[in-house]
This record gives structure tokens, sequence and C-alpha cells, in this order.
């Protein structure tokens, strides 16, 4: 007797739970559309859909919904799809990422290999070692976080990268479509991909500033694994306790080159995104003194080589902005008050992070979430005095003076 063909004996349908999480934030939950609307609290912030908030900053979201795949092969048998994660697997498997290969995993590689090199740049500077947790999602995808904690120069530094499949559900498609025409609203799912490199740096003198970046990547994707719709975000700001003329100029000046390389009008555009966006209303101050900020740049602005190398650009800008500023503060001498007055404005940094930032509250209030990864922004060490005022025409009033009133650096 002929045994059976091989398709028959691996036919299996199973239903298949996928689920999206934020780059190194959540593991696995519930994908509520209408319960998580979250909108900009302030006149100063820039209105952005939802989707903003949930995939950015940092890519705060973890949500989950069940998707039943079905297919029939000739004989009638169900057949169980490969899914997006699995079919990315394969193509790995094959052959190595090319500039031939999807754009999803070309952006994967890069930030893989710009954390290397970033979190090797500052091990240099700190003479520690970052602390590496990798870690891997059921359902594809996963991350590697590297932490350093109490070292000589950084209080606290964090670089962190995720890779996240998962399905979006119709009514998250029917939100996103005003924003993504290319995005199909009649359809009752679709396979999707996320991927972020995120960081903040803390350092321990208050003389040297914070430092935060977020580079980030979506596609919805084809049954094919051919992408459907996709666009990038992102953007780097500086944030110190005291103000010298010559850092912000050269941080600014920095990502003004990144940007004027590609589209002289990004940078203005960007930057006032920035000053709006990292905006702490209940005290009428920006965060820290800006960079630039932005989302949701896809096919209507540029094609998708051309934004994918304006992300590259301005990623790999963050080295040369940032760390020239570093090695001229880091071994400053400064006083017990100037420490004091530091962690006063860690205080404020924490207060946006837990307060305003959309991305850290839609994080915090999804079952299951990594909450450890979700904090990881947040300074070690900060303080909140009451009722404190800086003294009149000192280089703390200047500050404050400058981040109620942002100023244009270059």
């Amino acid at each position: 007797m002929a045994s059976p063909s091989r398709p028959v004996q691996r036919l299996v349908f199973r239903a298949r739970a996928r689920t999206w999480a934020p780059p190194m934030y959540c593991r696995s939950n519930r994908f509520d559309v209408a319960r998580r609307a979250v909108s900009s609290s302030a006149s100063h912030q820039t209105r952005r859909p939802i989707w903003t908030a949930i995939w950015a900053g940092a890519l705060v979201l973890a949500a989950g919904i069940p998707l039943a795949i079905q297919l029939r092969n000739p004989n009638g048998a169900n057949l169980d799809a490969a899914t997006l994660a699995e079919k990315d697997t394969q193509i790995k498997r094959e052959a190595a990422i090319n500039e031939d290969s999807p754009m999803r995993l070309r952006m994967e590689k890069f930030i893989k290999q710009q954390q290397q090199v970033i979190v090797k740049e500052l091990e240099k500077v700190d003479g520690k070692k970052f602390r590496r947790d990798e870690w891997s999602r059921e359902n594809g995808g996963g991350g590697i976080s590297c932490v350093l904690q109490d070292g000589n120069v950084f209080e606290k530094a964090g670089v962190n990268i995720s890779v996240v499949y998962g399905s979006l559900p119709k009514p998250a498609i029917q939100k996103m479509h005003a924003n993504h025409k290319m995005l199909d609203p009649t359809v009752e799912s679709l396979d999707f991909f996320a991927a972020g490199l995120s960081m903040v740096l803390h350092p321990r003198n208050p003389m040297a500033p914070t430092v935060h970046l977020n580079y980030r990547y979506f596609e919805t994707a084809n049954p094919d694994g051919s992408s459907q719709a996709w666009w990038f975000g992102g953007g780097s700001d500086l944030t110190p306790s005291y103000l010298f003329d010559e850092d912000a100029i050269h941080f600014h000046k920095t990502l003004k080159t990144a940007c004027d390389s590609h589209d002289k009008t990004y940078y203005p555009r960007f930057k006032k995104w920035c000053d709006e966006y990292f905006y702490n209303k209940h005290r009428g101050e920006c965060r820290g003194i800006g960079g630039i900020f932005f989302d949701d740049l896809d096919n209507s602005e540029r094609d998708q080589e051309n934004t994918f190398a304006f992300i590259q650009d301005c990623l790999k800008s963050f080295i040369p902005s940032y760390l020239p500023i570093l090695e001229k503060r880091k071994d400053m001498p400064f006083s017990k008050e100037e420490k004091d007055w530091q962690q006063i404005c860690r205080g404020k940094y924490v207060e946006f992070n837990l307060v305003h930032d959309r991305g850290t509250a839609f994080g915090l209030n999804t079952p299951g979430s990594r909450v450890e990864s979700i904090l990881v922004s947040l300074p070690l060490t900060a303080s909140w005095k009451y009722m404190y005022e800086p003294e009149p025409k000192s280089r703390e009033q200047r500050l404050v003076d400058v981040l109620k009133d942002p100023k244009d650096w270059v």
C-alpha cells in the first residue's frame, strides 16, 4: 500500500495567538484599542494619532489578539500558514541580510550593529562593562538590553533594542488608516513587525548632560510576507543640569547636519516637534534643551530607501553629537550644591516620563508589562524639594529660563 504523501502527513490546524509587545518593554497582553486611546494633553504637544503613542518612544505597547489562520490544500485538509516571523527566520537561514532583503530585516540588522558600536564606545569612556540581557518572544522576535549601573562616569545607562512580531486586529487597522492610506481598512487582521533602539544615559557629574535617543521602524505585511505599509520614527534630545551654550550648539549642529543632508526642512520641523513633545506642562518647562523628534515618516514624504538612509545617518550621528560633550564635562569639579541641583533636575525628568510621556503611561497600565524595562529610562537618584526656587541671575535660573522659552541653537 502506498504511503501517505508528505504534505498530508504534515497537515496541522491550530489557533495561533500572536502578540504585539513593545521593544524592551512588555511580554504579553491584550490589545484593546478603544480603551487605550491616548491623546496629547497639552497645547504645547504636537497632536498625533493614537498609534504614535502606542508604537513610539519607545514602543511601549504590549498587546495580543487571537488569530486563527486556515488554509486548505486541494484535498480539503487544513494547513497551518507560516507566520511572518517564521518566514523571516527562513530568509535568514537561507542567506545573509543584504540590500535586497526586506527592510524590516535590514533595520533589525542595523540597530543591532549600532547597539554594539555604542556600547563599546560607552564602555571605553566609563571603564566598566554593561550587563547584557538577551530575551526572545514566543511568537517571534526578542530583544537585547544593555544596562550599566553605578559606573565610573554613568550613574545609570541603558542601550536597548527590541524586535516584535504580531497581528493587528481590524479596529487598529482602521485607526491607523487615517494616517497611512496604504493600509487596507477592510481586512480582518494584518501581520506586523516593529523594531527599535532606545537609549538613556545619566552621567554622575552634574556638568555632564543626560541624553535620550530612540529610532524605530514599523511595517505591516501582506500574506506572502511582502511589505504593505511602513514608517519610521525617532529622535534624540539633550537634558543638561548646567547649560553650556557651546554644548547645546554642538549637539544641535550635529543633528542639523544629519538632517540637512537629506532635507533642509527636517531640522527646523523636527526641532520644533521635539520642544513641543518633551514638555512638562504642569511646570511650563521643556524637559531639556531639545534636539529632534519625528514620527510616521512614510512614502508620503520620501521613498523607503531614502528614509532608511536618513534614519541611519541620524543614529550614527549620536556618538559625534554627544561623546565630545561628555569628555569635556565628566571630570569637571562640582560642589554639593551643584549635585543637589542635578537631583532636582532629574526629578523633573522623572515627572515628564511618569506623568506626560504617553508611551510610559500606556505600558505601565498594560497587564503583564515588563516594568523594569519600562523604567530603565529613569535615573538612579533624584530629589524633590518643597517650594525650591533657584537664586535670581544664577546659572540654575538661566537654565530654567531657557526651558521655559526654548532657543534656536543653530
